[in-house]
């Protein structure tokens, strides 16, 4: 028998999730309505699995997939402004083959890097509730456990941040107390991986300059140097 990928397992199951109601309804009318730029398009409008390198040391999380980028590609970050900022980051730093990310099969691929989120379905607002939230937690954890080779974890905004948190404290290498706060570019030791803290790459702080590209290559410049330092490098709490 062929031995299974633990991985592919995982998102095989994934995709097929209708845990929260309120997350079927929207992405499943938004895949259905479309947006007119994509009228001629077939949505994802499922639950989207993390892309990457499966023997990553760079893990990225983000939010949760945007209405017309993931959920209608069916890859993170793919498809909108968001992912265009974050993969040309990525494609300086040195961990994407190249700077455009524009479906699933457009011949992109990571070199020790992983990109996930902790909600996988695209919410209204892209604002997902508390209890979404939590009913999404145990896929972001299983995936985690078979991400061996993890060392750094960089958070894309103030909620991964906060999951990334309840995520290494269920894993056993919890945030030091009391707990940074997030900040852009600011780095914490856990014991286990070290986190870096971005901004997220959405439009309302790219487009406004809370958030430019030199801003995000230093975040990844960040990383890197985690990569390269002992394991649970970073800075503690205030």
């Amino acid at each position: 028998m062929a031995a299974v990928d633990p991985l592919a397992d995982l998102n095989a199951r994934l995709v097929e999730c209708r845990r929260c109601p309120r997350l079927v309804a929207w992405r499943e009318q938004v895949a259905a309505e479309r947006r007119a730029a994509f009228a001629t398009e077939e949505y994802w409008g499922r639950p989207v699995p993390g892309f990457g390198d499966p023997r990553a040391r760079l893990v990225v999380v983000g939010l949760a997939p945007a209405a017309h980028g993931a959920n209608r590609t069916g890859r993170m970050f793919t498809g909108d402004r968001s992912g265009d900022w974050l993969y040309r980051a990525l494609h300086r730093a040195g961990f994407a083959n190249q700077a455009e990310s524009r479906s699933r099969g457009d011949g992109l691929r990571l070199r020790d890097a992983y990109i996930t989120a902790p909600v996988r379905c695209a919410p209204p607002g892209n604002r997902p509730t508390g209890e979404e939230r939590a009913a999404c937690r145990p896929w972001l954890e299983e995936e985690y456990r078979l991400l061996r080779r993890a060392r750094v974890i960089v958070c894309l905004g103030a909620v991964a941040y906060e999951e990334v948190g309840r995520l290494l404290a269920a894993v056993g290498h919890p945030l030091p107390r009391p707990r940074p706060r997030f900040a852009h570019g600011r780095v914490v030791a856990t014991g286990g991986p070290a986190v870096v803290c971005s901004f997220h790459p959405s439009q309302q702080n790219t487009f406004t300059g809370r958030l430019t590209e030199a801003m995000l290559d230093a975040v990844l410049t960040a990383a890197r140097e985690c990569l390269e330092a002992p394991l649970g490098y970073g800075a503690g709490p205030e």
